[in-house]
Order: C-alpha cells, then sequence, then structure tokens
C-alpha cells in the first residue's frame, strides 16, 4: 500500500502540475474565465492521471473496459468537488492560483480512497 501511496502521490503531483500550468495558461493567455478553465484545466489532467494511474501506479491487469468507468465516475466527482471549491475559494483567496490550491488538497484524499478501494482494487 505504501508503494502504490508514493506513486500516486508523484503521479498526482504531475497531474496536478499540469492542472496548474494549463490553468495559467488559460486564464493569462487565453482569458478564459476562470472557474472555466479550472474545470477545463483538471479534466484534461485527469486524462493523464487515469494513464499513468492505470500503468505506473496500479500496473493494472484490468482491461480499460472495466476500469475505465469507474475512473470517469471518480474524475466526475472531482470535477465537482474542485469546481465547486474552486469557486468558493475564488471569493475568499487574494489570487486564483490559491484558491486552486485549496480546491486540489479538498479533492485529494478522496480521489485516493476511491482509486485505491474501488477502480484499481485487486
Amino acid at each position: 500500500m505504501l508503494n502504490h501511496l508514493i506513486r500516486f502521490v508523484l503521479v498526482g503531483g504531475g497531474a496536478t502540475l499540469l492542472q496548474f500550468v494549463l490553468l495559467f495558461i488559460f486564464v493569462e493567455f487565453g482569458h478564459f474565465n476562470k472557474i472555466f478553465a479550472s474545470a477545463l484545466s483538471f479534466a484534461i489532467s485527469a486524462v493523464f492521471n487515469y494513464l499513468m494511474n492505470y500503468y505506473f501506479t496500479f500496473a493494472s491487469e484490468k482491461s480499460h473496459i472495466e476500469t475505465a468507468p469507474k475512473f470517469i465516475a471518480v474524475a466526475a466527482l472531482g470535477l465537482l468537488i474542485n469546481s465547486t471549491a474552486f469557486a468558493l475559494l475564488l471569493v475568499v483567496m487574494p489570487h486564483y492560483l490559491f484558491a486552486q490550491l485549496g480546491a486540489t488538497l479538498i479533492t485529494l484524499l478522496v480521489n485516493f480512497l476511491l482509486h485505491k478501494m474501488w477502480i484499481y482494487r485487486s
């Protein structure tokens, strides 16, 4: 379990970095609405997250047909948690990247537990 947690954190860190970079690009250069930019960057990083967790973190032997629908359900829940927390934190945080950091931390624990105990459980 510790090995999975370490890999999960590494993959999650990479996905989070990707999400923050995309958020910055969408807001600063694309002039997207901040909440939409957060949701879009979350969705794109979720694809990266799925593939890396499937192959690297959990080395799943299950088919994508079995794991992908579960992941999509978890990602949709994560998107809901992330977007709601981001929108609420955006009101009180001095910068949108701080709001995203708070939203990311809120989403992290739920995502790990659902990945480990439901999507990739052996």
